[in-house]
Order: structure tokens, then sequence, then C-alpha cells
């Protein structure tokens, strides 16, 4: 299933898959020629004789795909994936600058934490250091050293050590 159509009319979305599917799906797809993003978050493992870095998919259950919107319903027919990640009764669109923010926070950082939101954000930020810099969003929380950065369209908070200084509180 070659997909070739041009490359702006090409929508990201996540797809869920089956526990612990999440490399096996990225790679079928892979296969079949379809774009595909499965964030993987370096991990430190401690053993008894060693420590080793290991790459766990950061979104459990959840990879992304790049489709145009005829072709979106041809992914379902790879092994493993079981729907479409709704958003208001429709397959959730997730932005160009999202997924790339996800890549350049995953290179930037390491062990992170993905929690599901559970609250409404509730101060507006702009980050002016680091792989975020120029975004504006949400946070969740800050405390010390420690910041909650919501990524909206996907509907889960990832963590990561900022330094306070790397926030700036609106207006700026």
């Amino acid at each position: 299933m070659n997909i070739s159509v041009p490359n702006d009319s090409l929508v990201w979305y996540a797809v869920n898959t089956k526990p612990r599917w999440e490399k096996k799906v990225a790679a079928l797809l892979s296969a079949r020629n379809i774009c595909n993003y499965c964030p993987l978050n370096k991990t430190i493992r401690q053993w008894n004789d060693r420590k080793k870095i290991v790459f766990e998919p950061l979104f459990k259950s959840y990879v992304f795909v790049r489709v145009s919107e005829t072709d979106k319903w041809k992914v379902m027919d790879v092994a493993g994936i079981l729907n479409y990640v709704y958003w208001l009764g429709k397959p959730a669109r997730i932005k160009d600058e999202e997924i790339e923010m996800i890549r350049n926070f995953l290179y930037d950082n390491i062990e992170v934490v993905v929690e599901k939101q559970s609250v409404t954000p509730n101060q507006k930020v702009k980050i002016i250091r680091g792989s975020f810099i120029n975004h504006i969003g949400h946070v969740h929380e800050i405390y010390g050293k420690r910041v909650k950065v919501v990524v909206e369209s996907l509907g889960l908070v990832l963590t990561a050590n900022f330094p306070i200084s790397a926030i700036q509180s609106w207006p700026w």
C-alpha cells in the first residue's frame, strides 16, 4: 500500500494499538510504506550488574500515522491497530508542529513521564529556551524546577525538568 501524495495533503492521526504492540505496528506500517511515528522514550534500567538505556514507547498503545484523508481507512488493515483516536466524533488530527515538538522533547530529555490530563490547565506561558522555544501553551503544574507542559490535541501531559528561567508568564 504505497501512498504517493503531496506532503501538504498528508495529515497526522493517532491510532490505538493492542497493548505492547506499538513497535510492531510501527514496523508493519513502515513495511507498507505508510509514514508513521512511534515516539520512544530513553529510559535507564538498572540490573544487578549494569545499567542500560532502553527505548520504550512514550505513549502506551499509541502510534502516529501520516496519511491522506482518502487513504486513512487503509491503515486499519494493519495487524495490531484497533482504531483511530477520536476527538469530537472524528479521528483526531495532530498538528505537524506537535509531532515535531514531541520529537524535539524526546531528543532533549531522558526518562520523560506521560500522564493523562486530569484537570484544566490554568496558566498560559511561553517557553523561551530549549526544544519548545517560542511555544505558547498552558502549564499544568510548576514545582521547583519541574514543569508539566500540555500538548492540547493529544489530551496528554508531557513532564520534564525545565529551569524556571526558561518559562515566561503571560503577558510577555
